[in-house]
């Protein structure tokens, strides 16, 4: 039994042949024993050996208090007297084990976009904290570190790659088509005024799967006959009228509540719970005028273009004639009005997801702008532009962590912005006075042809990289970061006039084109495989909105059909080789193959005939009770 008396320290018997036996009791600590081995460094050299009666002897020679430290992974060492004293560094109470991406065995998953800041390198594992194991991190040093499979390692590659299977057609143009930030709804706003809500968590249940008069897996929804669909309908809301068409939805983060604007000055919010409650909230941004104007009635005349929740989703960012707005919901009131652009402002979004400080809003006067809340007390300047397209803008998107973001132009390019690279006010006003359009003169981009331009990017261009093969026409096209969680946000794609989904990489790579003139119909199941592909559809589609699910390889996309109006909703999977056609050896050819080497081989009469009857009817490798002779028995 320990007596509890602190460690002996070495006796000359120990420091024979150079070297220092310790034996492990009770009440020995790290300390005292790096004490006791530094303390008989100084006869010299340590040399090892078997020690007896369960004792252990370690060579110290040329091993220094830092490395002996450093080898154990517990923190700094400090010598005080004839005392080591091991002092906890911070950083290494949270810090686990990392992956080397410099493995073999690692490095394949890896590969997606290492370009820079923006790019995915890896991902950190950690340990449970404050639970340092001083064998474990010896041992670790010795040892080849197992790499630990990833759910984003693993999905950050399952890119989609078939143009997809028909779940849903409408009779109307819809300008939104969005999973949540969850992925558990999608929704969907049109031209008509209506909002639909889907519930992608609820199971398929038999009035989605069957119709009497219709293909299987479509009928026409209970809730609106304009709708046949196969997803489970959760709610529809029909919108307050407005101006031409509902511009732009959003879902709030909690899924409860979805606002919408209409090329009006009023957002209307509405609650999406499948309850029946079909009250509509209006959200004013016009400036309130008194009863004794003569205006009284009419209010002002602007219309919103966007309108996005903030991360809590207390507030309400909105862009429209030239302005920008921001509502606080618990104030009840409007707390920022800017004149930002020359222009419409076709979008606007957060920069960050987690602040709610920083705007971005997207005008057809071709500028970003961004604005930094907390100063426009003091100046109501932007804190900085982001200058490049010649042509007016049509979407901006954030990548949430305040640096990144993209944005979709009539000048047939997606550009990555970075915002710590744009111009100041001071280079913007030098821009402006200049005066001079890059563009091309009288081009509407509403019609299906864009001229050959005689600029590619505004001569004080700051973006970070261009994206070009997709077309902006027809209708303001948007474009999207992949979801983070499952791909590290390290693709971007976007919808197209020309009827395609476009994806690229962040360093500029093709990495999938979409064909949505080759959508099979409903009456083919979406996860199933994909026939050869024929010569398409004739029908001209156009692709204005596309959104990727942030848990599963899938993108949904909205495109139009000029032919008989509406819209047609695809799914698309990412598929592997045995659903892709043309990617499999045919296994017709693969059966004369396999004939041809089993020639040789002794087999009973009853199996060659049988083999004669079913040989054009059956796959390789398919079991049969009658593969079983009796003379195996």
């Amino acid at each position: 039994m320990a007596d509890g008396s602190s460690p002996r320290s070495p006796e000359p018997d120990d420091l024979e042949d150079n070297t220092i036996r310790i034996t492990p009791r009770e009440g020995t600590s790290l300390q005292d024993i790096l004490s006791s081995l530094f303390s008989a460094q100084s006869a010299g050299g340590l040399q090892g050996s078997t020690g007896q009666g369960g004792g252990s002897a370690m060579r110290l020679s040329g091993i220094t208090l830092q490395d002996l430290a450093r080898l154990m992974s517990v923190g700094t060492p400090a010598r005080v007297g004839n005392r080591v004293i091991i002092q906890q560094d911070d950083d290494e109470e949270d810090d686990g084990n990392y992956i080397d991406e410099d493995d073999d065995d690692y490095s394949h998953a890896v590969h997606g976009s290492q370009c820079g800041d923006f790019g995915r390198v890896g991902v950190k594992h950690r340990t449970r904290g404050n639970n340092l194991n001083i064998s474990r991190g010896v041992l670790n040093q010795f040892s080849r570190p197992v790499p630990v499979p990833n759910r984003e390692d693993t999905l950050s590659n399952l890119v989609p790659n078939t143009n997809g299977t028909t779940v849903a057609t409408y009779d109307a143009n819809m300008y939104t088509a969005q999973f949540s930030d969850d992925s558990s709804f999608y929704y969907t706003c049109s031209q008509d005024f209506k909002l639909h809500v889907f519930d992608m968590r609820a199971p398929p249940t038999p009035e989605h799967m069957h119709g009497p008069s219709l293909p299987f897996g479509n009928r026409r929804s209970r809730y609106d006959t304009s709708l046949t669909t196969r997803m489970p309908v959760r709610k529809v809301i029909q919108g307050h009228p407005g101006r031409w068409t509902i511009t732009d939805a959003n879902l709030s983060p909690d899924n409860e509540r979805l606002i919408y604007s209409s090329i009006a000055p009023t957002v209307y919010m509405t609650s999406t719970a499948p309850d029946g409650n079909t009250a509509q909230i209006p959200i004013p941004f016009a400036d309130p005028v008194s009863r004794s104007s003569s205006f009284f009635g009419y209010g002002e005349s602007f219309g919103i273009w966007s309108c996005r929740f903030s991360a809590d989703g207390n507030e309400v960012v909105a862009g429209g004639s030239g302005k920008i707005f921001v509502y606080d919901l618990l104030a009840n009131k409007r707390t920022v009005k800017i004149s930002a652009h020359a222009d419409d402002v076709n979008s606007c979004c957060w920069a960050d997801a987690t602040s709610g400080n920083v705007l971005v809003s997207a005008s057809d006067d071709t500028f970003l702008k961004v604005w930094d809340r907390r100063s426009l007390g003091a100046s109501r300047k932007p804190s900085g532009v982001l200058v490049g397209h010649t042509e007016g803008i049509t979407y901006v998107s954030a990548k949430g962590d305040g640096r990144y973001i993209i944005s979709n132009g009539k000048d047939q390019a997606v550009r990555l912005w970075d915002l710590r690279k744009m111009r100041s006010s001071a280079e913007f006003e030098e821009v402006r006075r200049e005066n001079r359009d890059y563009g091309i003169s009288n081009f509407d981009y509403r019609y299906p042809h864009y001229p050959k331009p005689k600029y590619k990017a505004h001569p004080k261009d700051c973006s970070v990289m261009t994206y070009r093969g997709h077309s902006v026409l027809r209708t303001l096209i948007r474009c999207h970061f992949s979801p983070a969680e499952t791909t590290g946000a390290q693709y971007i794609y976007s919808g197209s006039a020309d009827g395609r989904v476009h994806i690229w990489s962040l360093d500029g790579r093709i990495v999938q084109v979409l064909d949505r003139s080759k959508t099979l119909p409903a009456t083919f199941p979406a996860s199933g495989p994909e026939p050869e592909s024929t010569s398409g559809s004739t029908f001209n589609i156009c692709v204005r909105d596309v959104s990727w699910h942030s848990k599963e390889p899938v993108i949904m996309s909205a495109g139009w059909e000029s032919s008989r109006g509406g819209t047609v909703i695809a799914r698309h999977e990412y598929k592997g080789l045995s659903k892709m056609p043309g990617a499999l050896e045919d296994w017709v050819g693969k059966k004369r193959q396999e004939a041809s080497e089993n020639n040789n081989v002794r087999r009973s009469a009853r199996l060659q005939a049988s083999a004669r009857r079913q040989g054009q009817y059956r796959v390789p490798g398919q079991f049969d009770s009658e593969d079983v002779d009796d003379e195996d028995f």
